[in-house]
């Protein structure tokens, strides 16, 4: 919709965030709900990537891309929920132009960046299953550097132009973005321009960071549970589908709740209910992935396991090293 230009319109120099729906007593309760999810978001995901960096057991392909994934949902809540929850504190809603383009341009940067990672993870399955002889060799540690390197330049690249159209779009009122964070449909509907562009490219931008993806990751899984479905230990089997199905039920969460945001038509689109598909891929998916992955994997319990008993031991031994090997007998006698 283009509005009159005939009128004395006036281009906005910031923008009002309405935040979460309802009076502000239940705004308080929802929001001290959601700081504790942010929280055990942090605390979980920041624990994997410790865990992976520290125990060299988990010092191969599908822990690499894990660590990834933990950084990316460090981050992810961090560039969307934490400003919500500073302006809650400082009483103020407003968000500036250009502190709006670069939130909206953070967001994308680790949403492609996560897309095109899961689509990774994907692929080292369907190496390790399917072609289990040749892993070693096809996964090697300079091929997850490129792999992972390639999820990082695209999510770094390819929101370059959504970010730039969406701000060259002149923005005149209503000031009021009916959203917690700056998401592109909430503040494209403020715009006082055409912008059939931004969408055509938005969703050409969503064949190669959401369809084509998903549609790889579909594929993938369906050799593999062919591979899956050949193996004659039974245990076998179980260990196998083990490793796929935490990798699968995050994808199931975040692609599902992305497609359904940013390629529904336009009048499927409501305040209310873009908010909580957007609370579920910003807030609550990040905080299900370290517990998916470690509630069913046992290499993340084991080597949680090995990483507090060497700590403990470390510590025992630090603290007693001031004594002498005749003093430590004397302990243990008098015990």
């Amino acid at each position: 919709m283009v509005p009159n230009r005939n009128n004395s319109q006036t281009l906005l120099t910031e923008f009002i965030l309405l935040g979460l729906p309802g009076d502000p007593k239940l705004q308080r309760f929802v929001l001290g709900f959601f700081t504790l999810i942010y929280i055990i978001t942090l605390l979980g995901n920041l624990l994997i990537f410790c865990l992976i960096h520290l125990d060299p057991h988990l010092h191969i392909p599908m822990y690499y891309f894990l660590g990834h994934l933990s950084l990316i949902d460090i981050c992810y809540p961090s560039s969307t929920f934490l400003p919500l929850l500073v302006s809650f504190v400082a009483q103020r809603r407003t968000i500036s132009l250009t502190g709006c383009a670069v939130q909206m341009y953070m967001f994308l940067v680790l949403a492609t960046t996560e897309c095109i990672l899961l689509a990774v993870m994907a692929y080292d399955r369907h190496v390790a299953i399917c072609l289990p002889l040749h892993y070693t060799m096809t996964m090697s540690n300079r091929k997850c550097v490129a792999l992972t390197s390639l999820s990082w330049a695209s999510g770094l690249v390819l929101p370059i132009a959504h970010t730039v159209l969406t701000w060259r779009l002149p923005y005149c009122g209503p000031s009021v973005i009916d959203h917690f964070f700056c998401e592109m449909p909430a503040v494209l509907q403020l715009a006082c321009a055409d912008t059939y562009l931004i969408k055509l490219v938005t969703q050409v931008g969503c064949l190669f960071t959401l369809l084509m993806p998903t549609t790889f990751i579909i594929f993938s899984y369906m050799d593999i549970l062919v591979a899956i479905l050949k193996i004659s230990s039974a245990k076998g089997r179980e260990k196998a589908f083990s490793t796929c199905l935490s990798h699968l039920m995050v994808v199931v969460l975040f692609y599902g709740s992305a497609i359904y945001m940013y390629m529904k038509p336009n009048s499927f689109h409501s305040p209310q209910k873009d908010k909580i598909i957007s609370i579920l891929y910003n807030i609550l998916t990040p905080m299900l992935n370290p517990i998916i992955y470690s509630l069913r994997n046992m290499e993340i319990k084991k080597a949680l396991k090995r990483v507090t008993t060497k700590r403990y031991e470390e510590q025992v031994e630090n603290a007693f090293c001031w004594l002498s090997a005749d003093d430590i007998l004397r302990i243990v006698e008098m015990m």
